[in-house]
C-alpha cells in the first residue's frame, strides 16, 4: 500500500480514471466527439521501467495499449503478458535491434529515416505480420539530428516509402513537443503538426493518425488532432530508479 493506504492496483485505477477523464473533457471540449470515425482517441500507457505486475494490473482494468522504448525490456515483457496487448515501440530504432522490435512490436511510432524502411519491411513479412508505422517528426528546427525525428521537407519521400513496403502500414504522424526552455509552445508545435498531417494525407489519404500528447501536454495535443495519446506517469506514478 502507499502512503494513502491505497493497493497499487487501486492506485493505477485511480490514476487511469483520471486520465480517462481528461481525454474525455478535451474530446468535448474541442469538438473531437462529433468527428465522423469509428476511432476514439487511444491511450497508449508508457510502462517502460515499470514491472510486469503493473501491466497486469492495466490488462485487468481494460487497457489494451502499452508503450516501450527499449527493445530488451519490452520483448522480455511482451513474452509473459497477455496475447490481447498491442505493444507499440516508442523509443527510437537501432537498425541492429529491427528484427528483434519487430517480433514483439505490433506498432511503430518512431520511424524517422530512410534507412530502416526495409530491414523493418524484411522483418515483417518474415514474420507473416503487418507493422503499423507512424513517422516521428522533429518540431524542433534547432534540436539535433540525433534527437529523432525527420524535418518536414523528407516527410512525403519517406511516406512514399513506407507505403510502398511489403508488411507496413502507413497510419500517419507522430511528434514530441519541444522542451518549454525552446521557447516553442506546445500548442504551436501541435498545430504544425496537424499541418504536415494535411499534407500527409493529401497523398496518403488513410494515414490520418496523430501520435502526440503526453502527461503535460494532452488536451493541447487533442485540440491539434491526437488520435493517440502517450501517458506513463500520470497513470503509474513515479518512474522507478533505473540502475
Amino acid at each position: 500500500m502507499n502512503d494513502l493506504g491505497l493497493t497499487r492496483a487501486d492506485a493505477i485505477s485511480e490514476n487511469l480514471t483520471r486520465a480517462e477523464l481528461r481525454i474525455a473533457q478535451a474530446s468535448q471540449a474541442f469538438g473531437r466527439v462529433n468527428q465522423k470515425t469509428d476511432d476514439p482517441i487511444t491511450l497508449i500507457v508508457v510502462t517502460k521501467t515499470y514491472p510486469d505486475s503493473d501491466i497486469k494490473i492495466l490488462h485487468d482494468l481494460g487497457v489494451r495499449n502499452v508503450g516501450e522504448n527499449r527493445d530488451q525490456e519490452a520483448r522480455a515483457k511482451a513474452a509473459q503478458s497477455p496475447s490481447d496487448l498491442q505493444w507499440h515501440m516508442i523509443g527510437q530504432i537501432q537498425r541492429n535491434k529491427i528484427n528483434s522490435i519487430a517480433s514483439w512490436a505490433d506498432v511503430i511510432h518512431t520511424c524517422d529515416r530512410l534507412e530502416i524502411v526495409a530491414p523493418l519491411s524484411k522483418a515483417a513479412v518474415g514474420l507473416a505480420k503487418e507493422l503499423e508505422i507512424f513517422i516521428q517528426v522533429n518540431l524542433d528546427p534547432a534540436a539535433p539530428e540525433n534527437r529523432g525525428g525527420i524535418q518536414p521537407e523528407v516527410l512525403l519521400p519517406l511516406a512514399a516509402q513506407i507505403a510502398s513496403a511489403p508488411g507496413l502500414l502507413l497510419r500517419g504522424l507522430m511528434a514530441v513537443a519541444p522542451h518549454p526552455t525552446t521557447g516553442i509552445a506546445a500548442d504551436t508545435a501541435f498545430e504544425r503538426l496537424a499541418e504536415l498531417s494535411h499534407t500527409l494525407t493529401t497523398e496518403h489519404p488513410s494515414a490520418t493518425a496523430i501520435s502526440a500528447g503526453m502527461s503535460h501536454d494532452l488536451e493541447s495535443a487533442i485540440e491539434f488532432g491526437a488520435t493517440h495519446v502517450r501517458l506513463g506517469s500520470a497513470i503509474l506514478g513515479g518512474r522507478p530508479v533505473v540502475q
